[in-house]
């Protein structure tokens, strides 16, 4: 994979940090971190849902935190919980702790979360400011300026 240097770039940009940090955790690999598994979504023009298999968790064992553009999902498993008298020969189905993060887009917030059949659903929507959407600008038709400029004589 090729790196790139965006230590030019820093010197001559005011206000393009948080992008130019994206851009370099691009270039680094994720460490294998491939659990839980997720699917992302698209479920409307500004609507978009993540969904995670999070198998033998509870809702109480699962946290999940929004924070300056960057949703955290955490899920940490009771020891307590085991039962008494039973002994594990073969653990197929992963119940380790994890924590997973998603870079969310400006403007997008977090407008619930469910948790069905394992499945962990979190629905995202884009709300974009009135100020910040586009809008059309009116021309208004000039004035007949046919002035004439009279001259006094004297």
């Amino acid at each position: 994979m090729r790196q790139f240097d965006f230590s030019p770039l820093y010197r001559s940009t005011v206000g393009f940090d948080r992008l130019f940090g994206m851009l370099d955790q691009v270039n680094q690999p994720d460490a294998g971190t491939s659990y839980p598994p997720y699917n992302i979504e698209r479920t409307g023009q500004d609507a978009y849902r993540i969904s995670m298999a999070v198998a033998g968790f509870s809702d109480q064992e699962i946290s999940i935190e929004a924070h300056r553009n960057v949703l955290t999902v955490k899920g940490e498993r009771n020891e307590a919980d085991k039962e008494e008298g039973v002994e594990l020969l073969y653990r197929g189905i992963a119940s380790r702790t994890f924590e997973r993060r998603f870079q969310l887009a400006d403007h997008v917030e977090v407008t619930g979360a469910t948790l069905k059949n394992g499945l962990l659903h979190i629905d995202l929507k884009r709300n974009v400011p009135e100020e910040m959407k586009p809008r059309k600008i009116e021309i208004a038709p000039a004035a007949n300026s046919s002035k004439q400029i009279e001259a006094k004589a004297a």
